[in-house]
């Protein structure tokens, strides 16, 4: 995608000059012929003849240098999606001494683009010359007939003169048509590339574009069946209410459905069957922009934009005022995690918000969804673990957050599975039990086995066992 909109862009942006280049040139030949057929309709005739063999060998060219220049293109986009992904995983790389690993991939996909540059090379460098040597070989054939003619007297020696000056003439322009239909291909590649991208159908299919009002936030899966294109199924007959001010935590093992949930609500996939509705409405009708205005999404690796703290934190809400933003951030635990910035809410930072450690990208991303003060909160929480006084403002704002809004958690931490109104044990699409921790873990099924695999190490009885089994040693 970056390709396209770099370097095919700037290939398009050649059309405009080639156009005109083409009308001139082509007004040029058109004039000539006029002249010529003023000088004798014979030999023009003749040209008039002669000139399609040279369109044939430019249009031959034609379709190999478009075959070329795509590949070429494709090759580009190639090197630079390595690129992006070796300089995006370095620090994994350094981390699995893998640098050697990434510079021998980033050699072969280079290799390849070396060679296929230097194919395309060649074919675009053959036009001019053997489109020389068919103007010199049709040069020849009209003075041959032209000496013909004027033995015989159909012409004079003078006219025969003007008029072999004249196709001299003729040739240049027909030769430059042909060259700029070689640049013209290289464009057109880039043309179709983008204009792909730009036609590129919706994932997902909106019946309506109706304006959302507030929502109250009452989400119902009926009989919804969803897929990853022609991939295995992962909701089948899916059914679910959520209801207004409802906090429900998904909890399960990786390819339960958690994060499909999530997706089909967020509208970032179209699902197969089934209705889902949002305040009994389908949302199929609603305009995405006002829907999406009412949800708040958190995923899972906090992302930030180059720029300040305070930047992100209104990134959804643009026009808020500074000192709303510092009231917001200081809502979560006293704003005690702002002090430990070096600037502040001032504080730059970085691509990505490398220069933030993750708890405090995680306590940004939630300033940002207490700013914008959605109806509907969807989070999938982070698995990274961070320092205890981090964690204590992160449980912080999700309890700001959580109070009387709708909210679809997947839950890592024990604190907020403890905190939703009703979990639900997800298992290949489909519901296995529902209900609050403590009538879960009662009943001793499921749920249980997922909290002595995932949550019982955080508990504060866990904790203090091992506290105590670590003093008796």
């Amino acid at each position: 995608i970056v390709s396209r909109i770099t370097t095919d862009t700037d290939e398009f942006s050649r059309v405009a000059v080639l156009v005109t280049e083409v009308g001139s040139q082509l007004l040029l030949v058109t004039l000539l012929l006029t002249y010529l057929f003023t000088v004798n309709w014979q030999l023009t005739l003749l040209l008039a003849l002669l000139a399609p063999v040279a369109m044939i060998v430019a249009s031959t060219f034609q379709r190999w240098a478009r075959r070329a220049t795509r590949t070429s293109q494709e090759a580009v986009a190639d090197v630079n999606a390595s690129i992006q992904e070796a300089v995006t995983g370095i620090r994994v790389a350094k981390n699995f001494r893998r640098e050697m690993g990434i510079y021998e991939e980033f050699l072969g996909v280079n290799e390849r683009s070396y060679t296929v540059h230097v194919r395309r090379g060649f074919v675009l460098a053959l036009i001019f010359p053997t489109l020389q040597l068919f103007a010199g070989l049709g040069t020849a054939v009209l003075l041959y007939a032209g000496g013909y003619y004027t033995y015989l007297g159909i012409i004079t020696a003078g006219a025969w003169f003007l008029f072999m000056n004249s196709v001299s003439l003729f040739w240049f322009p027909m030769i430059n048509l042909s060259a700029f239909w070689s640049q013209f291909q290289g464009a057109l590649s880039a043309t179709e590339r983008i204009f792909a991208l730009i036609d590129a159908e919706p994932a997902v299919i909106q019946r309506d574009h109706q304006a959302v009002p507030p929502l109250r936030g009452d989400i119902r899966f009926e009989h919804v069946d969803f897929r990853y294109g022609e991939k295995e199924q992962v909701l089948s007959d899916f059914s679910l209410h959520i209801r207004p001010g409802e906090s429900v935590a998904l909890v399960g093992h990786t390819g339960a459905g958690k994060s499909s949930i999530i997706k089909l609500v967020t509208r970032f996939y179209e699902f197969q069957g089934g209705t889902l509705l949002v305040d009994s409405r389908d949302i199929r009708t609603f305009d995405l922009r006002t829907y999406r205005r009412q949800l708040g999404i958190v995923s899972q690796t906090p992302f930030l934009f180059s720029g300040t703290v305070a930047d992100n934190i209104r990134y959804a809400t643009p026009d808020l005022a500074t000192d709303a933003v510092e009231q917001i951030a200081r809502q979560i635990g006293g704003g005690e995690w702002i002090d430990t910035l070096p600037d502040g809410l001032q504080t730059d930072v970085g691509e990505r918000g490398s220069r933030l450690s993750m708890g405090q990208r995680q306590l940004v991303v939630l300033a940002r969804m207490l700013a914008q003060n959605p109806a509907i909160f969807i989070l999938d929480e982070a698995t990274a673990s961070v320092d205890p006084f981090t964690e204590s403002q992160i449980q912080a704002a999700l309890q700001l957050i959580l109070k009387q809004r709708t909210s679809i958690v997947i839950a890592h931490r024990l604190s907020t599975v403890k905190a939703a109104d009703r979990i639900l044990v997800l298992e290949r699409g489909r519901i296995i039990e529902e209900g609050s921790h403590d009538s879960l873990m009662a009943r001793g099924g499921h749920y249980a086995g997922l909290y002595e695999t995932y949550f019982r190490h955080q508990s504060l009885e866990f904790l203090e066992s091992r506290r105590r089994s670590a003093e008796t040693a």
